[in-house]
């Protein structure tokens, strides 16, 4: 089986996309190519990111690969946190004078810290609608892919559910009773924005 490289070390992520990709490629992680730095986020769009990602695991281990990059996009808060959804409690404004983290964030990926924000910066808008977005950059033969999958949805007044991650407890999507967090993997990745942009990586993959 042909082999190709997702540019994380996430399990959630890497579980979500070998679930999908079974059967057309082996997924490696980075840390199945012993990449173990921390890959490169300078720029302030999910398409640029993704890209950057890949293009650092091509240059520097020669590998056909991709990567992505998500954000969720609050509508009353201009698109917020957007490219800043996984960093979103530890952004400069959100330490004190002495340092202290405003939210209680742990580290920079605090995904608690980062709907205990969300959830009060909502806390006085009458419109909680939301929708994820999701950026896969393929780099595969020397050219480059961008795929992307986008779910709307509504963000609840409070956390629901064990599975998923990131912000899933508090995502509601569009037609849909229950939080992500309250589906199963496989019910998730059927309507997901991570899934539905796989889907498409995967029907370009399987291109003669």
């Amino acid at each position: 089986m042909k082999k190709l490289v997702f540019a994380t070390n996430n399990a959630h992520k890497l579980s979500e996309v070998r679930q999908i990709l079974s059967g057309t490629y082996e997924v490696l992680s980075l840390n199945d190519i012993n990449c173990h730095e921390e890959l490169p986020e300078t720029h302030d769009t999910l398409e640029e990111n993704a890209l950057e990602k890949a293009r650092y695991v091509k240059e520097h281990y020669d590998y056909d690969c991709f990567a992505d990059d998500t954000g969720l996009e609050v509508n009353s808060l201009d698109g917020a946190p957007g490219v800043y959804s996984a960093r979103y409690a530890s952004m400069p404004s959100d330490f004190n004078a002495d340092g202290g983290n405003l939210w209680g964030a742990a580290d920079d990926h605090d995904s608690d810290a980062n709907m205990r924000k969300l959830l009060h910066s909502l806390s006085d808008k009458a419109d909680r609608s939301a929708q994820f977005r999701t950026v896969i950059a393929l780099i595969k033969d020397g050219e480059e892919h961008l795929f992307e999958g986008i779910v709307k949805g509504t963000i609840t007044s409070e956390k629901s559910g064990k599975e998923g991650f990131g912000y899933d407890p508090i995502f509601q999507p569009e037609g849909h009773s229950v939080t992500f967090a309250e589906m199963s993997s496989e019910e998730k990745n059927h309507i997901s924005h991570r899934g539905r942009a796989t889907e498409k990586l995967a029907a370009f993959l399987k291109l003669p």
